[in-house]
């Protein structure tokens, strides 16, 4: 089956969730852009969106691109669409319209004009045409002209996704369905879920979140109960697909609705308990779903249920007297949370940020979402109980596999002088990071000798890496010094201690360097500008990502737009993606190790990359550069300090071989071509008279990122290029 281009819309602040989605649904070509993501699939593939996006509000099949300055040229280009390809004259259409900074910009207007194309060929050649029906036409056409530019496309939902057909009767401003679903996939929902959490809305109005909780959890498509899709009396319609696809749909319901954990919405208007139960009785969730009335104050965690998710959207309230009146009820949520629902995550969508505040509880994280036109904010907290301070050593040994003393010492001074560190480097490094946009940086590195910790943000999880410390010191006293470090860590950091991660670094030798820590096999991701990673907390030495060449992976996306790119040593492939994600026309990556390769390749493809011009090849890269043929535009030179190899009598060393091994990567160059070259050598002196006919310039400061300013041997790195 063919490919043609899609276009899913969004509300503003979901298409990073929309594109999430369309990954996870097959489609490997993803363009996320504002107000929805454009991809390549086959209509199959585009059914598949439209039954099971919990997301998007339209597919749209774009038809024709045209200039349209004029409403006479909007009418021309409209007109030489062949329509008769997607609609009989005695069937029905509707035409969306909608302009932005063009000189048509009566929408109603442009809309007319769009029809009179449609129907007034459809005259000429068929003597009758087709009639406009505003309420599930036959074919719904969508208009978009943006800077005198209209892209006319066949809308293949119809109506907007969020209409489940569910939904019966709604509250006064119900939730949308698909908010309702953005809200739980950033609440991190459907792996609670998994795992049998339960879930709970105290507040759930026509019961939207719960009913969409529960279709998330049995693997319900949102669109299986829609009886009308745009597609359906379209010419192009595929029949035997969407039969197939409904089919399978029903399958998945049947098996998964089997798994569904518990599920509960409470409210305290009896009208609003009326409606959600019609609703879940319409969703074929009766007995699934338990709705009660229930006032706030009587809330509690059903002591049979596994802690899960508890998920809220409050009123936010619009006049003065109202805020006022609902402090105390964000108060008394709070107060609920905290006495009731340990160790259970919670998340709130407020339209008013600073209601949240009256909780008591530290949002470990917070999205932008819009209800409608409104600004909203989701803040997700982990409920953690006053006297949990004195758990966190032992809940991050748990969680990292280290020998943390059994019990922390109390808080004294040195632990005192060690928690104001970090606040004054979260004053620092902290806001610089959030005025610039940087998701992972290092926070603490060694600042106090007692405290010889590398501590790493990556969102909202926290690495420490503890050096090894001398065997002059006592161990039972670093253990003590650790156990209190990672106790306050929480607190000062606002992370709960689950999410924080903990490594003894101690020197590699040989190839221990290579030995997987832990298998624990727990991948998360986090963003480096408009990059998307995955990183292991525990499985390896490193996470997958090394913070300290952020600004070296920054210049590789500067460089890489039309070029080819190699990276060598490549690693999890964090260059590649720069590379691509910067325009880069093709890439190879190259590494010994398969099991980075195929980390590489997760980041490519969460990224939106997975075709043929990115390659991943396993070999050793000194002798796959001797071989290799093809040239390149760009090359990232980052090997290992020292390292075994088939080749140089069996190791690598950097200071050693850095002379062949630049010479070998700069045959590789196009003409123009780009050399990075880096390593981690901190005594490393390159043999700039060994390399004749090369103009090297050393940018390891330019390289050097802030928050590793207090380290400025990390790295060493250089742009190398050709002389003329």
């Amino acid at each position: 089956m063919k490919k043609s281009n899609f276009f899913a819309t969004a509300p503003k602040g979901m298409e990073p969730l929309l594109a999430d989605e369309l990954r996870a649904l097959g489609v490997s070509s993803v363009a996320e852009t504002r107000a929805g993501v454009a991809f390549e699939a086959t209509l199959e593939l585009a059914y598949r969106v439209c039954l099971w996006s919990r997301i998007a509000n339209r597919v749209l099949l774009p038809l024709a691109t045209f200039a349209a300055p004029t409403p006479e040229t909007l009418y021309a280009g409209v007109r030489s669409i062949r329509w008769d390809e997607h609609l009989s004259e005695e069937g029905t259409l509707a035409v969306d319209f909608s302009a932005l900074q063009s000189q048509i910009t009566h929408t109603h207007f442009g809309a007319l004009k769009v029809k009179d194309a449609i129907v007034d060929q459809f005259r000429e050649a068929k003597g009758i045409r087709p009639s406009v029906a505003r309420e599930q036409p036959d074919v719904r056409i969508n208009v978009y002209l943006r800077r005198d530019e209209a892209t006319v496309s066949l809308d293949l939902a119809g109506e907007s996704l969020h209409r489940r057909g569910y939904r019966q009767e709604g509250v006064e401003a119900p939730l949308k369905e698909n908010l309702a679903a953005a809200i739980l996939l950033r609440a991190g929902w459907p792996e609670i879920a998994r795992a049998g959490g339960a879930l709970l809305d105290p507040m759930c109005g026509s019961g939207t979140l719960p009913i969409e909780a529960a279709m998330i959890a049995a693997d319900i498509a949102p669109g299986l109960l829609r009886p009308y899709y745009g597609f359906l009396r379209w010419k192009g319609h595929d029949a035997v697909v969407w039969a197939n696809l409904i089919a399978e749909a029903q399958a998945r319901r049947a098996q998964g609705i089997k798994h569904l954990p518990p599920i509960s919405g409470y409210d305290a208007d009896p009208g609003a308990v009326r409606i959600a139960l019609v609703n879940v009785e319409h969703a074929g969730l009766q007995g699934r779903v338990h709705i009660e009335r229930r006032e706030l104050a009587n809330m509690d965690a059903p002591r049979s249920h596994q802690p899960g998710l508890v998920v809220v959207n409050p009123p936010y309230g619009e006049r003065l007297g109202q805020v006022d009146e609902l402090r105390h009820l964000y108060k008394a949520l709070g107060d609920k949370l905290k006495a009731h629902f340990e160790g259970w995550k919670a998340v709130v969508l407020t339209g008013n940020p600073e209601l949240g505040k009256h909780m008591g509880l530290r949002a470990r994280r917070i999205h932008t979402l819009y209800n409608g036109a409104i600004e909203c904010k989701l803040l997700s907290f982990d409920v953690i109980p006053e006297w949990y301070m004195g758990y966190h050593a032992r809940s991050v040994e748990a969680a990292a596999g280290s020998s943390v003393a059994s019990s922390p010492e109390p808080l004294n001074t040195g632990a005192e002088m060690f928690a104001n560190r970090l606040r004054k480097n979260l004053k620092n490094i902290g806001r610089w990071a959030q005025r610039e946009g940087v998701h992972c940086y290092r926070l603490y590195d060694a600042d106090l000798p007692e405290y010889a910790l590398a501590v790493d943000i990556y969102e909202q999880w926290v690495h420490v890496q503890e050096y090894e410390a001398p065997k002059t010191v006592d161990p039972a006293k670093a253990a003590s010094r650790l156990s209190v470090a990672l106790a306050v860590m929480p607190d000062v950091l606002g992370v709960p201690a689950a999410n924080i991660f903990l490594k003894v670094r101690r020197q590699q030798k040989g190839k221990s360097q290579y030995v997987k820590q832990d298998a624990a096999g727990n991948f998360y991701e986090v963003h480096e500008g408009n990059c998307k990673f995955l990183v292991n907390f525990t499985d390896y030495l490193d996470t997958g990502l090394f913070l300290d060449h952020r600004p070296t992976r920054t210049l590789i996306h500067s460089l890489a737009k039309g070029k080819r790119f190699l990276n060598l040593f490549g690693y999890t492939g964090a260059a590649t993606v720069h590379a691509a994600v910067g325009g880069a026309t093709a890439t190879a990556t190259v590494d010994m190790s398969n099991t980075y390769l195929a980390w590489a390749r997760r980041n490519l493809a969460l990224n939106g990359f997975s075709d043929h011009r990115h390659e991943f090849i396993q070999a050793d890269c000194l002798e796959w550069m001797e071989n290799e043929k093809q040239r390149y535009g760009l090359i990232f030179l980052d090997p290992p300090t020292f390292s075994n190899s088939k080749r140089m009598d069996n190791t690598l060393d950097v200071q050693r071989d850095h002379v062949m091994l630049i010479k070998t990567a700069v045959r590789l160059l196009e003409r123009g071509g780009v050399l990075l070259f880096s390593n981690n050598n901190q005594r490393f002196k390159m043999d700039r008279e060994a390399l004749p006919g090369l103009q090297i310039e050393d940018i390891s400061r330019a390289t050097l990122p802030k928050d590793f300013e207090r380290n400025p041997r990390i790295h060493n790195c250089w742009k190398i290029t050709q002389q003329n």
